[in-house]
């Protein structure tokens, strides 16, 4: 089990991902809308604007992070000084 820092000192298994995508795009708000009607999703933006949605096998997780630079978290390719700019 390897967990990532999502951001302000949330983390998250990178196993159970299946999708990290912008929260600009059409189907991302309604992947959002969809899993607060449903009560599977987790904010872990602590009240920034979001800009990941992170897709997991059971639950769908907000990020004030963006999308790249949580996948080069995942692959362990993230400048140094990114570490405590969360």
């Amino acid at each position: 089990m390897a967990f990532i820092n999502i951001g302000f000192g949330n983390v998250l298994n990178s196993n159970k991902i299946v999708s990290i995508v912008t929260s600009d795009s059409a189907p991302a708000k309604r992947i959002v809308a969809e899993s607060k009607k449903k009560g599977n999703i987790i904010d872990a933006t602590s009240g920034r604007r979001t800009k990941s949605v992170i897709i997991c096998d059971d639950h769908v997780v907000l990020s004030a992070l963006m999308p790249d630079t949580i996948a080069g978290r995942i692959s362990g390719n993230y400048p140094k000084e990114d570490l405590n700019n969360d």
